[in-house]
């Protein structure tokens, strides 16, 4: 990928990120705040000049420079419009769209749509395999099951696949429900989202921040003219995830522990809390972040989300 082609392709992810006509105030806070941890403070002006077509797909996807850049461009997009669950009309439109201006065939991007799809469906449904209710929450293995999703997902931002970010969601979703279980709380798909969310993990703001650090890669020149770097490198993203899903565990175990009492000042208290605990430990996993990233394959993580 070529310098130039960063631009045309942050453009076209945010493209995807306001195709829904959806976004909820708090969404568009949250895809502000990803992409101002990124460096690009220019959201509000992509938007005014999406809603008055001085922004146009057709635009964007003449600016790429080769086929493997275009595919990389519509990967990116399917990855942010699924982030949230399975694409809605208006963007399966914007998609579609986008494969015309992009020259791509459907067959040619139709496995990247069905991973996409599956892994979007995961993040509205439970887990089919049950775990074992009544395990006390101070249980030694609990705390290392909460490890291990955080390696994983921490594993995923590592990966060169933007769809592996979708994959992060349903990941953390599953672990906060699964903790759940095993603290013999009775869990619907959307208590455990209505946690997420009360602790500021938006799916379209952290998949699009993924797959964004991804494309920049390191310190570049990026959207609108914009300096994007210092954290947009990949291996911050590790670390972010990691800390993101270590806490989000450790709220959910206190939480369900203490039966759902827990107000929503106190549940934010503890996830930074636990987020802060998280930047003592990666450190010391960060070697096995890197060896399960060498060693992890996204297509094998899709098939156990079917």
């Amino acid at each position: 990928m070529n310098e130039s082609d960063r631009e045309p392709i942050v453009t076209i992810a945010l493209l995807a990120a306001l195709a829904d006509g959806e976004a909820t105030g708090k969404e568009q806070t949250e895809l502000q705040a990803a992409l101002s941890r990124l460096g690009v403070t220019s959201l509000d002006d992509v938007a005014r000049r999406v809603a008055t077509g001085e922004i146009g797909l057709g635009e964007a996807a003449r600016r790429l420079s080769g086929d493997d850049v275009r595919r990389l461009a519509y990967e990116t997009a399917v990855a942010v419009c699924h982030a949230d669950g399975p694409a809605n009309d208006a963007e399966t439109r914007f998609l579609g769209e986008l494969r015309g201006a992009l020259g791509l065939s459907a067959a040619t991007v139709g496995a990247t749509e069905q991973a996409a799809a599956v892994m979007a469906d995961a993040s509205l449904t439970p887990p089919i395999a049950q775990v074992g209710t009544g395990t006390p929450p101070s249980d030694p293995g609990l705390d290392d099951f909460i490890l291990q999703q955080a390696t994983l997902t921490g594993a995923l931002e590592l990966l060169p696949e933007g769809l592996a970010n979708v994959a992060i969601i349903p990941l953390q979703l599953r672990m906060v429900y699964q903790i759940g279980q095993r603290s013999g709380q009775q869990l619907d798909a959307n208590q455990v989202r209505d946690l997420a969310g009360t602790l500021g993990i938006g799916a379209a703001a952290q998949v699009m921040e993924g797959v964004v650090r991804k494309v920049l890669g390191g310190v570049a020149r990026g959207l609108l003219g914009g300096l994007v770097g210092g954290v947009a490198g990949v291996a911050a993203g590790a670390a972010v995830t990691f800390a993101s899903t270590y806490a989000l565990g450790h709220v959910a175990k206190q939480y369900y522990a203490q039966g759902r009492r827990l107000s929503s000042a106190d549940l934010r208290t503890l996830f930074a809390r636990f987020q802060e605990e998280a930047k003592t430990v990666f450190p010391k996993i960060q070697d096995q972040v890197q060896a399960q990233a060498r060693n992890l394959n996204l297509q094998n993580l899709v098939r156990t989300f079917r």
